[in-house]
């Protein structure tokens, strides 16, 4: 036992995807995605622009716009090619809460669309070569939704009244899909977080930090880089189908959280249900990853 114990975890198993693949996918078994961003700016137009020295995320309001597109998550500056450029119209990674509609809202938006990360990749051989990747964060595959579902379940029901800080982390997935000898580096910035600040008169744990929780998201991650143009055209299809906008039959409030959900936001917010009842460009020679890469299990 304690043999096996010190044993390294063995690397998640490889496995290709062809374009005849790809055609046969649906957009919901697509968990995690990563391709180029150069790739993604002429392959989605309508959802990410480039607009001299800022890149934009198109409005409902402009005819560009791409009728769902992405929640581009950032910090207001991106790099491109050695450049860097000023993000518009971007959900700020960290943001703080104060009122029940405030985290209605905002619970609304992120799982609304499919995420957007923005991630630099160097090689350990010659770190001046870097490449800028999109990573996609697919809200609407089960799998995804359920975590992010759960872990904002999860800590209302563990904070009653209180003040709390929660973070979604997906560094561990992104930097294991990789080969050995490059380097995110900006894993940081693959994370978002909210703190929600109640109106507590003593709110010892959130004081010293005991009431701040991380949730690291696992999942399957989809190589959508290709130079062959008739792949492209399937990969724009298939972006364009899974950013397509919800069809939205009732109100927000109205909704379960999840297939398996049994309440409400309300009954959630309200500590009335617990965590377990809801649920480019060729790419370098010198960075060449798989097509589909399934991240180790790592329980949270």
């Amino acid at each position: 036992m304690a043999g096996a114990a010190c044993q390294p975890v063995a690397r998640p198993s490889l496995t290709s995807i062809s374009s005849g693949e790809l055609r046969s996918l649906w957009t919901c078994d697509c968990e995690l995605a990563l391709l180029p961003l150069a790739q993604l700016l002429r392959l989605q137009p309508g959802a990410l622009q480039l607009r001299g020295d800022q890149l934009v995320v198109p409005g409902p309001g402009e005819p560009a716009a791409a009728r769902g597109g992405f929640n581009v998550f950032g910090d207001g500056l991106v790099r491109l090619d050695g450049q860097l450029y000023r993000l518009s119209s971007y959900v700020k990674r960290y943001v703080e809460l104060t009122t029940y509609c405030d985290y209605r809202d905002y619970r609304e938006t992120i799982l609304d669309k499919p995420m957007l990360f923005f991630i630099y990749v160097q090689t350990k051989k010659d770190t001046s070569k870097e490449r800028t990747y999109a990573f996609l964060v697919n809200t609407r595959h089960p799998k995804i939704r359920r975590q992010i579902e759960q872990g904002m379940d999860a800590v209302i029901s563990s904070v009653i009244g209180e003040s709390y800080r929660l973070q979604f982390d997906f560094q561990d997935v992104v930097k294991n899909f990789f080969p050995p000898g490059n380097e995110v580096v900006n894993g940081e910035n693959l994370s978002f977080a909210y703190e929600f600040k109640a109106d507590a008169l003593f709110d010892f744990f959130y004081w010293f930090g005991l009431s701040n929780s991380t949730v690291k998201v696992n999942g399957k991650v989809l190589n959508l880089t290709s130079t062959s143009p008739e792949k492209k055209e399937t990969i724009k299809l298939f972006l364009e189908k899974m950013s397509e906008p919800l069809i939205r039959r009732s109100s927000f409030s109205d909704r379960k959280f999840s297939v398996t959900s049994r309440g409400s936001i309300d009954d959630v917010f309200n500590c009335n249900l617990s965590p377990r009842s809801s649920l480019t460009e060729p790419l370098l020679a010198e960075l060449p990853f798989p097509s589909v890469l399934e991240s180790e299990e790592i329980p949270n």
